[in-house]
């Protein structure tokens, strides 16, 4: 079985936002805002069916979004 990496949109340390596959060491793409990166990392985990991650300057994460094979019902 193949795990599909999820998806983050972290800070770029050159300035802007990047979206980085999960244990990826180079970026997929480099975008001047969040909402750009956003944007195309869902993209991304829509065709993967993963989950974006998005960060925030600090580095914390603030919020994730699915859409991949979510379970449901779901546990917990």
């Amino acid at each position: 079985m193949n795990i599909i990496p999820d998806q983050h949109v972290i800070p770029h340390p050159d300035g802007g936002w990047q979206v980085k596959g999960a244990g990826n060491d180079r970026a997929t793409s480099r975008h001047d805002t969040q909402q750009e990166a956003i944007e195309a990392a869902t993209v991304i985990a829509k065709t993967q069916q993963s989950e974006v991650v998005i960060h925030k300057q600090g580095g914390q994460i603030r919020d994730k979004n699915s859409h991949g094979n979510d379970p449901y019902p779901p546990k917990g």
